[in-house]
């Protein structure tokens, strides 16, 4: 584990001081980890939009198919894809203006990491929400 990737900075910015999440992957498969994620992080007070290429309505809350089909601004992009499929999430991130970027638990872009961070967009890497409440003992 890189503590570069887990930043506590960067863990807390996006888990402290932003409100809208876009989930990629996101669909309403309650079985599925993103599902579940995005359940805690809308009980967290979080708004979750999904991200998804079917652009379904989950939780009362429009798909979109790409992250620039998002008509309001986005706070953080959580990601929920392989670790060769998540880089260009990082970089529609980035060209949004989202405020953070996090890549779930093992998945893992080290190039990825740097363009974003490189670009002053804050990120993490191979952890979850539920791992760093957990950890963080926070509200």
């Amino acid at each position: 584990m890189s503590t570069t990737w887990q930043n506590p900075d960067s863990v807390s910015l996006m888990l402290d001081d932003c409100a809208t999440w876009a989930v990629v992957g996101l669909s309403g498969d309650p079985n599925r980890t993103a599902y579940r994620i995005a359940k805690l992080l809308r009980e967290r007070g979080k708004r979750v939009v999904p991200i998804h290429p079917a652009a379904p309505s989950v939780f009362g809350e429009q798909g979109y198919a790409t992250l620039a089909d998002v008509p309001f601004p986005i706070d953080v992009v959580d990601v929920f894809r392989r670790s060769d499929a998540a880089g260009e999430f990082a970089d529609q991130a980035v060209s949004i203006g989202a405020k953070g970027v996090w890549f779930q638990l093992g998945v893992i872009d080290e190039d990825a990491f740097a363009r974003t961070t490189d670009a002053g967009v804050a990120m993490v890497m191979d952890t979850c929400p539920a791992i760093e409440w957990g950890t963080q003992n926070r509200n």
